[in-house]
């Protein structure tokens, strides 16, 4: 039997350790530079296709920021005043962010054709597994509203393990009683679909007063070329369920939660009822004065500088540097430490005093901060 010999293979160019080929790196500069500007994709789910927009890259150990927007509205119209805001910067050079647009809610998505049945709030919910599979995500930072909000809570009650925090702006958890349904009903009587979206956006205040930005959704809602589909998604937030949330019950959340409401605002008191339900110690609460009823549109400063320390009490940006709410009224308001996995997080939520200092860890707790 002949005689085995070793033999050694040696690459004509081998690289150095960390070297990468110049075509390599090209294409990953390209590949960053795309996801920088948005790269929008569709994916298709149990109850049809969902488009979300990603922009950034993904950073290790670190959840996506994923947004859902509110009826009426898409992820543009919803959120850009507040993502293009100049301390959200920092924020959104840490994260990789999916804004996710409602089916038929996308910039020139086509009319549904008559009889399209629509997917009820919960189906959407059901909708946000196959997007984190798609792009091999496996932990969220959740930020919706109103009817979004509700949709990213039913996601987080079917998969706490999966939502490391959420923000949820003008969130109602309760289903329409038969007195709301009534009035809904007679309101349809009377009000056009636009009116009706309208006045559950703005506060009664801000319609009448008809600022620039009521004028503006007035007139982005009133003539949408895709109106039909944007009842259909106001038709599923009025059937929605309830969350039943009950503090102390295994129905609530598990994660860290900031809810945000605008004094007077149409969903004021539904806010403040959620708040009652879920855990104190998980549950920070900011009604914030002057903005309305969309705070991420009139005060996209203050939520800014909210959402930072809400991330800083998750253990992200620890160095971020606090400027806005520093300079407003002293407040704050604090959770007790909490250990995710192997990572101890307190979570704070705070208005500094003028000095800019952060205070020190207090008892659990959840307080109404107006700033």
């Amino acid at each position: 039997m002949a005689e085995l010999q070793e033999v050694q293979i040696t690459e004509e160019k081998p690289l150095l350790p960390g070297q990468v080929p110049k075509a390599a790196k090209e294409a990953e500069l390209a590949a960053r530079i795309l996801l920088d500007q948005g790269q929008t994709h569709s994916v298709e789910t149990p109850y049809g296709s969902v488009t979300f927009t990603v922009y950034g890259t993904p950073k290790p150990k670190r959840p996506a920021i994923l947004t859902y927007h509110d009826v009426g509205l898409n992820y543009k119209t919803c959120f850009q005043p507040l993502f293009q805001f100049g301390d959200m910067q920092e924020i959104i050079q840490n994260f990789v962010r999916v804004h996710v647009d409602a089916p038929g809610m996308e910039e020139g998505a086509p009319v549904f054709p008559l009889g399209y049945q629509y997917p009820s709030l919960d189906q959407l919910a059901d909708m946000i597994p196959c997007i984190l599979q798609y792009l091999n995500f496996s932990t969220i930072i959740g930020i919706g509203v109103g009817a979004g909000a509700y949709v990213l809570s039913r996601y987080a009650l079917n998969h706490p393990d999966t939502v490391e925090g959420l923000v949820l702006i003008n969130i109602d958890p309760n289903a329409k009683g038969w007195m709301d349904w009534a009035a809904h009903k007679l309101t349809g009587l009377t009000s056009s679909i636009p009116e009706m979206i309208l006045g559950h956006l703005f506060s009664q205040e801000d319609l009448s007063g008809n600022s620039e930005l009521v004028q503006k959704y007035r007139n982005i809602v009133t003539h949408a070329p895709n109106l039909e589909n944007i009842e259909l998604y106001w038709n599923s937030y009025n059937n929605r369920r309830d969350l039943n949330f009950e503090r102390g019950s295994d129905i609530t959340l598990k994660c860290p939660v900031m809810l945000v409401v605008g004094d007077q605002a149409p969903h004021e008191d539904a806010v403040v009822e959620c708040n009652s339900k879920l855990d104190p110690t998980q549950t920070s609460f900011l009604k914030m004065a002057d903005s309305g009823g969309q705070p991420q549109l009139t005060q996209p400063g203050k939520l800014t500088e909210a959402f930072k320390y809400f991330l800083q009490g998750m253990g992200y940006m620890a160095s971020s540097c606090m400027t806005r709410l520093s300079r407003s009224r002293t407040a704050s308001l604090t959770s007790a430490a909490s250990t995710d996995g192997n990572r101890s997080r307190s979570r704070t939520l705070s208005q500094s005093s003028e000095s800019g200092t952060l205070p020190s860890g207090l008892p659990g707790h959840t307080m109404e901060v107006s700033c």
